[in-house]
């Protein structure tokens, strides 16, 4: 079993910054990307950033130039560095993670998800 451990959440004023922590536990045999989702009340989850294995990443637009994910592969973890936060950007934020078990299957895993809160 894998288990995802995120912190970091928390309220924060406009122009604000934040940084999001998750790290990944558990039987596992390779992790080939992580990211950061997010779901405010009455929309879609949406991605916020990903990184792979190798490095490369991929930003929403909206958050692009503001948010920098990055990841420390020896410990399983992933960072969301959130910069300039606007109201906008209140929502639950949750970690996910696409992993290859030493069974040889894939796995998608998701944390139980932060709050973070822009006041305005």
């Amino acid at each position: 079993q894998v288990q995802l451990v995120e912190s970091g959440g928390g309220l924060v004023q406009p122009g604000g910054s934040l940084r999001l922590s998750c790290a990944a536990s558990g039987s596992i045999f390779s992790i080939n990307a992580m990211g950061w989702y997010r779901q405010a009340p009455g929309k879609q989850r949406e991605l916020v950033a990903a990184i792979t294995s190798g490095g490369s990443t991929n930003y929403a637009d909206s958050v692009k130039g503001r948010f920098t994910i990055s990841r420390d592969n020896a410990k399983n973890t992933v960072y969301l560095q959130m910069n300039s936060l606007k109201p906008e950007d209140t929502a639950v934020y949750y970690c996910n993670a696409l992993l290859m078990g030493w069974d040889s299957r894939k796995y998608d895993y998701w944390g139980q998800g932060t709050q973070v809160t822009v006041s305005s």
